[in-house]
């Protein structure tokens, strides 16, 4: 199984990126989150990954650090939470504060993550309160984009900025996300009110 990548971001979406290594392109499912964080197209990259073999499908999924690795698997064996559904959870906020988040069993906060709820965030609660105290986090490895700086509106212009947009387009997205969603809202929610603003022309 692929446990590691190493080589070139050849292309970068909304959900995935593909990463050019030894010429042959590996396209790997990252949360929103982490996706900001990669380098731009063109650029070096060294990520963790988790191979996923279905009836249908052979998924790769990537992470920056093991401690993101550490939480993915966590969440994934939380039972009816697959790895699409824990990429998602990780979307909705950064890895130490989801940590945080589990260990104190804030479940209303959990469960204003986009596609979570509150029947699926009590879960999480339940079966992982205790096992994240375990999550060793560190920062994010070498080869890779340095982590965006603090705020919600700052990742995301960081996320905007990699995914090829201007700094003036970015920066304007992301303050009419803010005004429009409000202090409280999620990073993801931000990032696909910006989205849908760039693509709307404003």
């Amino acid at each position: 199984m692929i446990s590691r990548l190493r080589g070139t971001v050849l292309e970068k979406d909304l959900e995935d990126a593909t990463i050019d290594v030894g010429g042959v392109g590996y396209r790997v499912n990252f949360s929103t989150l982490t996706l900001g964080k990669l380098p731009a197209e063109g650029q070096p990259v060294d990520v963790r990954v988790r191979t996923v073999v279905r009836e249908d499908a052979f998924d790769l999924f990537g992470f920056l650090t093991k401690g993101e690795e550490e939480v993915f698997l966590l969440l994934n064996s939380v039972s009816r939470v697959g790895p699409r559904l824990s990429l998602m959870v990780m979307s909705g906020m950064e890895v130490p504060e989801l940590v945080a988040a589990l260990s104190r069993g804030e479940v209303a906060r959990l469960a204003k993550i986009h596609g979570v709820g509150k029947k699926t965030a009590e879960r999480l609660v339940l079966e992982l309160k205790d096992k994240v105290k375990n999550i060793h986090l560190e920062a994010v490895s070498r080869g890779t984009a340095p982590a965006a700086p603090s705020g919600a509106l700052s990742d995301l212009v960081s996320a905007l900025l990699n995914l090829g947009y201007k700094q003036p387009q970015a920066e304007k997205a992301a303050d009419l996300a803010g005004e429009r969603l409000g202090p409280d809202a999620t990073f993801q929610a931000l990032f696909r009110e910006a989205l849908k603003a760039l693509r709307s022309g404003g």
